[in-house]
């Protein structure tokens, strides 16, 4: 009975009894998951500035498309009008292409070389810009009035 009785004791101070938990060395440190989190960051931030460059050059490349079609476009209106109605003008394209405008020049041309036949030429400039100066656009002719 006896050896009954201190298996018995055994057991009880083994259960009351803190065992210190084992270190493993399965986990991460602090100093590696700062690192790996730094480096998810630098990645993040390279990536959202591709995103915002990529989006940056589809505006660039849709208003060096759009721009000399409308450019044209406002150069044959000024050719088609009489020559009496030539003059500086301005305006925009409504909501057929929202934020564009356009402003046309008229000049005349002064040259020695071309002598009188230069009384009949105009410069026509025609510039078209987008969302208030923000991209530009420029294209001249000249005009033989005769």
């Amino acid at each position: 009975m006896s050896y009954f009785l201190t298996t018995k004791s055994l057991t009880c101070r083994h259960r009351f009894r803190r065992e210190q938990p084992a270190v493993s060395d399965s986990g991460f440190t602090l100093l590696e998951v700062l690192i790996s989190i730094s480096i998810i960051a630098i990645a993040l931030l390279a990536a959202n500035r591709l995103q915002s460059q990529t989006f940056s050059m589809a505006n660039f490349g849709q208003f060096y498309t759009t721009a000399p079609l409308l450019a044209q476009y406002t150069m044959a209106e000024l050719q088609a009008k009489p020559i009496e109605e030539l003059a500086d003008d301005a305006g925009d394209f409504g909501e057929d292409h929202p934020g564009y405008s356009w402003k046309a020049t008229i000049q005349d041309v002064e040259s020695e070389i071309l002598g009188d036949t230069a009384k009949d030429l105009k410069q026509v400039d025609v510039t078209i810009v987008f969302d208030g100066d923000d991209s530009t656009f420029s294209i001249r002719q000249y005009l033989f009035l005769r």
